[in-house]
Formats: C-alpha cells, sequence, structure tokens
C-alpha cells in the first residue's frame, strides 16, 4: 500500500501490537514536543540570560510566551481542511517538517521579533500535530487500546515537559546565550523522530473509506486488529461497521465542511462538547503553573532560581506519574466521572494556593511557604490526573467522521485562542493583584465542574461509530457492537 502522491513510503509490519505502540510513540511525541515547549519557556522564564537578553517586562514575557498560541489559532482554522484532503498521515509529516523548521529560527533568534514569529511557527506546527495527530489515533487504534494511546498521547507532555525541564536547568551555568539556546535546538529533536517513524504506520481506515479505498482500508483494519488476518470476524465487523456509518453520513448529506458542524442539532452538540474540553482545561489554573512557575513560586516566597528551576523538574515528574494513574481511570471508571473527580480536587487546591500564597507569600514563615509549594503540587496534579488524558482523547471520540477533523480544528482554534489571552495577561494579573488571581479562577472552576456533571455523555468501552448512539440515539449500523463479538470469539477460545 503506497501513497505515492504524497511520496511517504509504507512498510507496516505484521504485527497489530507493533504496529499499535508505532501508532501512539508516533502520535504522543506531538504532545512530547508542546510538553517540551511549555516547560521550556517556564524554565527560560527563570534564566536570567534570558530575560537579560530580551530585555522583558511583564508584557513583553508575556508576548514572547504566548505568541505560539496564535499560531495555533490560524491552524485550528486551517488544518482540519488540509487533513481531510490529503489524509491523517501526510498532513502529520508535515505538521512536524514545519515545528522543525520553526525550531532552527527560534534557535537563532536575534530579537523579540525574530522569537516571536518562530514561536507563532511553533504553535502553527505543534497545533497542527495537536489536531489530526488525536484524530488519526483515535480512527485507526483498536478502540480497545483508543483511552489508553490517547490517554498516552497527552500523558507525554509530562515527558516532553520532564526533558526541557532538565535541559534547561543544565544549560542555566552557561554564560552565553547558549543557556537558552540549547534548549530550544534540543525541541526539533521531537519533529525528527515523529518523521522517522511514519513509514512504517498506516493510513486511518476511516480516512481510506470515505475516499472509496475499500480494499486498503480493510487491510489496515486487518493490519492493526488481527496481524492482518482478513477474516477475522472482529476484522469484518469493525470494517463493516466503518463502511455502513459513513455512507449513512453521506447519504444524510452529511460533508466535511466547517458548515456541517452548526447544521444540526447533534453535530452542535458534539462541537460542544469538544470545545468545552478545550476552554474547561486551559482556564482550569494550569496555565500559571505550565508558563508561569517561576512568578507563581515567587509569590508563594520561593525566589531562589535554582530552587525554582529544581522544582520545575520535579512538578514534571509528579504531573506525569498522576497522568498516567489519570490514564488508568479514564479506561477504567470512564471519562466523565474522571473529569468530574479531577475538576472538583483542583478547584479546591487552586483556592488552598491562593489563601496560603496571602498569608505566607511575603513572610519568613518557611512551613507556610512549604504549605503553599505542597498545595501547587496537589493542585497540579489533580489537574493532570483527568485533564492530561482526558484532554486528546474526549473530543475525537465525541465527534463524527463528517466534522472530526474540522471539529478537532475548532477545539485547537479555542484551545489556543483561551490560552493565547490567558498566557498573555497572567503575568500582568499575578503582578498586580498577586493571591487573588487563584481565588478568582477556582471561582469559574465551579461552574465548569457543574457543567461536567450535567450535560458530558460517557463515550468509554464504545468504538467511534457505537458512540453515535448515545449522542444521537441510533447507531448507524445493524452488526453487532464489537465488544460484543469480541466476547463471544473469547468464549469460542
Amino acid at each position: 500500500m503506497a501513497e505515492s502522491i504524497w511520496r511517504i513510503p509504507v512498510w507496516v509490519p505484521n504485527s497489530s501490537y507493533v504496529i499499535s505502540i508505532l501508532l501512539v510513540f508516533c502520535s504522543c511525541i506531538t504532545s512530547t514536543t508542546f510538553g517540551y515547549d511549555g516547560s521550556m519557556i517556564n524554565g527560560l522564564n527563570i534564566l536570567p540570560s534570558y530575560t537579560d537578553y530580551f530585555h522583558l517586562n511583564p508584557a513583553t514575557t508575556g508576548l514572547n510566551t504566548a505568541s505560539i498560541w496564535i499560531g495555533g489559532c490560524i491552524a485550528g482554522l486551517t488544518y482540519g481542511k488540509v487533513t481531510d484532503i490529503i489524509g491523517r498521515r501526510p498532513a502529520l509529516l508535515w505538521a512536524a517538517v514545519v515545528t522543525l523548521i520553526a525550531v532552527v529560527l527560534q534557535t537563532a533568534a536575534q530579537n523579540i521579533a525574530m522569537f516571536v514569529i518562530a514561536r507563532i511557527l511553533i504553535g502553527l506546527g505543534t497545533s497542527a500535530s495537536g489536531l489530526c495527530g488525536p484524530t488519526y489515533l483515535a480512527e485507526t487504534l483498536p478502540f480497545r487500546w483508543r483511552a489508553w494511546g490517547l490517554g498516552f498521547l497527552n500523558d507525554f507532555y509530562y515527558v516532553g515537559g520532564l526533558i526541557a525541564a532538565g535541559v534547561t536547568f543544565g544549560t542555566s551555568t552557561y554564560a552565553s546565550t547558549w543557556a537558552w539556546r540549547v534548549p530550544s535546538l534540543v525541541q526539533g529533536i521531537f519533529s525528527i523522530l515523529c518523521i522517522i517513524i511514519l513509514p512504517f504506520i498506516p493510513e486511518s481506515p476511516r480516512w481510506l473509506v470515505y475516499q472509496g479505498r475499500m480494499e486498503e482500508a480493510r487491510r489496515v483494519v486487518a493490519q492493526t486488529h488481527a496481524d492482518g488476518d482478513e477474516s477475522n470476524m472482529i476484522v469484518i465487523t469493525q470494517f463493516q461497521e466503518i463502511v455502513d456509518t459513513i455512507e449513512f453520513e453521506k447519504s444524510a448529506g452529511e460533508t466535511l465542511t466547517f458548515r456541517q458542524m452548526i447544521r444540526t442539532p447533534s453535530a452542535r452538540k458534539r462541537v460542544t462538547l469538544a470545545v468545552s474540553a478545550a476552554v474547561f482545561s486551559t482556564i482550569a489554573g494550569n496555565i500559571v503553573a505550565s508558563y508561569y512557575l517561576g512568578n507563581m513560586l515567587t509569590n508563594a516566597g520561593v525566589t531562589n532560581t535554582t530552587t525554582q528551576l529544581q522544582i520545575n523538574i520535579i512538578i514534571n515528574a509528579w504531573c506525569l506519574v498522576c497522568s498516567l494513574v489519570g490514564t488508568w481511570s479514564v479506561d477504567g471508571w470512564g471519562r466523565k466521572p474522571t473529569a468530574a473527580v479531577s475538576m472538583g480536587a483542583l478547584t479546591i487546591f487552586l483556592f488552598i494556593v491562593g489563601a496560603l500564597t496571602k498569608v505566607y507569600g511575603t513572610s519568613k514563615n518557611t512551613s507556610g511557604i512549604y504549605g503553599a509549594v505542597a498545595a501547587i503540587f496537589l493542585f497540579q496534579g489533580s489537574y493532570s490526573f483527568g485533564w492530561t488524558p482526558i484532554l486528546y482523547l474526549y473530543p475525537p471520540e465525541v465527534l463524527n467522521y463528517a466534522i472530526r477533523a474540522n471539529g478537532m480544528g475548532v477545539f485547537q482554534f479555542f484551545s489556543n485562542g483561551t490560552a493565547l489571552i490567558f498566557v498573555f495577561i497572567m503575568p500582568i494579573g499575578l503582578a498586580n493583584i498577586g493571591w487573588k488571581m487563584y481565588m478568582i479562577n477556582g471561582s469559574w472552576d465551579i461552574l465548569m465542574f457543574i457543567a461536567i456533571l450535567y450535560y458530558w455523555i460517557e463515550t468509554k468501552g464504545k468504538t467511534l461509530e457505537e458512540i453515535d448512539e448515545a449522542i444521537d440515539g441510533v447507531k448507524h449500523s445493524e452488526v453487532p457492537d464489537l465488544e460484543i463479538v469480541m466476547r463471544e470469539k473469547g468464549a469460542e477460545n
């Protein structure tokens, strides 16, 4: 199977297990890049060699940091269409190429303008990857691995963050601008790894079915579900379910356009659910700790640069552990319960951070300062437990094929647009009202907790096609649910 028009060779392994690992690893690299960027900027904002070189103040610090979201908004408005036209796999390739070029430009930056342009391009590349990567993985992975695969996808945000924290800490003693240029340069390694893996994984079977390439789609379903055995009953059922559902969408006049996302009540509900994940996760309070941990720790009473950089490393390791536990939870408990528990806990801890910062932030009370830092860790852990695995799992699940790529584009637009505003204003807000920012943030977190409880639907244990029944009230295929077929096949064996 070859996609000669895009000149990407395909050498797919015979093992479904190996294919699944490569699919997850390739997609995880996209979030690793994004996580690396967040932690790197967090570290750079602490480094005097970076802030002094660009002569940063609160406004320009916000601009340098937030400019990545400008590119993200552009990707959200444009890259869904690209993903639908050229395919999930080539779209991921070109996103990685754009990111790689941008990293080189950022590393060579001579002034704020050059740095900001590079970060806009990084935002374009990483958000394009964040759009097509989850779409590709959700459509190609066997459904029993979907929660783990898409959960790991965003868990690797903290793998990138941990690497960046270590690299930034290691270069912090450099006397030259390489103290911040080296961490920037290392960021390009992840895009190179993504490009290397792409020839060994297949195209999305759902994209192939929509293009009318049925034999190739059947082959991919067999490769990802049964080591290439096209006669396997699981393969036959899953393939027919995909074909029936996509044919229904086509016959119902559903098109791959932005207009389709608002054409029916079902489509509007799907997009609203996806966008709610983008907005809720972005404004929950995590932006402060993800991009301005130095400010947060300074307000809490920890002012030593080396100590702040060490905490940056530890907090990324802690968040990685919490996100892996959360991935187990979304697979076992489900998406909605995990999101609700995460949102409730982080809201409580954010209020505690605000209170301890107010009381002990300017004091010399060591116990109070340690308490504030502990509350920051508990807040970040609560956030990572739910939002990290759910963020890129839930949206592609609730979006049906006709609006999945463009819907993920809207998801990225709202995610990046919201982050652009909040990343820019947070250093200004922290500088002017300090601990009150946490209290304000915690207040709207309560509203989001209520919205999750009353509006979200559960998607656990269903194929992408079977989720239609939870939203539309009807499944658009006559074949039995895949979980039933798998249980029957297991009983036979």
